[in-house]
């Protein structure tokens, strides 16, 4: 039977009524939109093959205190002596604490050495669970100092998440610095070298992606947002965007090398190194800077 005009009407603004709802639920209630930021070139510095090559950390307390690289040239004699023969990207806490990740040709653990603002250092030794990756890419203080990220090289899907050593009071030299969670990304990443907080849950990492295949280019700089603080309770999301390529330029040819990363707050600036090809990894290794554009 036919309905009255009336009727009709209403039953399309409820039906409008009940699209329109739908529809804002769907956004509310969907996965976020993240803004990517945009970072631009700024200058470069060389970075030397034998110290600069590996990892950079700003480092804030005390205050004054230089900018801190790792690299082969940095490995005390008694750290390699014992086998921790190859050490990552680097963070420091707000508070002043260093922390450095070491790995072992070995692979039953990883090793992070820390120092803390006094001058004093200490290890912090992690034994590796089922499936864990051996290698110790990088360390990532998170801006409570309370939790640290770490990360697996090749094709991963998550970033480690340990309490900071030296920072966090449930950690101690004398025992195994335990995984509590993990960071579960939305999008694989492959070889990345570093991570750095550049707010309490979003991240900016450099990858050696030799491929492109994940994100159509080779070595981006990829932004990493996360659903929550990291914590030592349950796991949290994260959200992976490719923002762009690292600068690939040498008077050399051949396959660079994407390594760490640092983002200083004071001046807003990230900075990133990339090795040149061959030879010219000795002559023409850059530290790139970069500022939000």
């Amino acid at each position: 039977m036919r309905k009255p005009a009336r009727q009709r009407c209403h039953a399309v603004l409820a039906g409008l009524v009940t699209l329109t709802t739908a529809a804002v639920l769907s956004v509310t209630t969907g996965t976020p939109a993240f803004a990517a930021d945009t970072w631009n070139e700024v200058g470069s510095d060389r970075a030397d093959p034998l110290t600069e090559s590996q990892g950079l950390a700003s480092v804030e307390v005390p205050a004054g205190s230089p900018n801190r690289y790792t690299g082969i040239g940095t490995i005390p004699a008694s750290v390699s002596a014992r086998g921790w023969n190859h050490v990552g990207d680097p963070d420091a806490s707000y508070d002043g604490h260093y922390v450095e990740p070491y790995q072992s040709d070995s692979g039953g653990a990883k090793m992070f050495r820390v120092r803390a603002p006094g001058g004093a250092w200490s290890e912090y030794v992690h034994e590796l669970g089922a499936g864990e990756a051996p290698n110790n890419s990088f360390a990532a203080v998170a801006p409570s100092g309370t939790w640290m990220l770490s990360g697996e090289y090749g094709t991963m899907s998550r970033l480690l998440v340990f309490p900071t050593p030296g920072v966090n009071p449930a950690t101690s030299p004398s025992a195994d610095l335990p995984l509590v969670s993990t960071v579960d990304l939305d999008h694989a990443v492959r070889d990345v070298q570093g991570c750095d907080f550049v707010t309490a849950t979003r991240l900016l990492c450099s990858s050696d992606d030799p491929a492109g295949t994940l994100f159509g280019m080779t070595r981006p700089l990829l932004q990493i947002d996360l659903s929550g603080e990291p914590n030592g309770s349950a796991d949290v999301s994260g959200h992976v965007t490719a923002l762009r390529q690292l600068p690939l330029r040498s008077s050399c040819s051949g396959t660079f090398e994407a390594e760490g990363i640092d983002y200083d707050r004071r001046g807003a600036t990230l900075r990133v190194i990339v090795v040149s090809p061959g030879f010219c990894a000795l002559t023409d290794s850059k530290t790139y800077r970069f500022t939000r554009g």
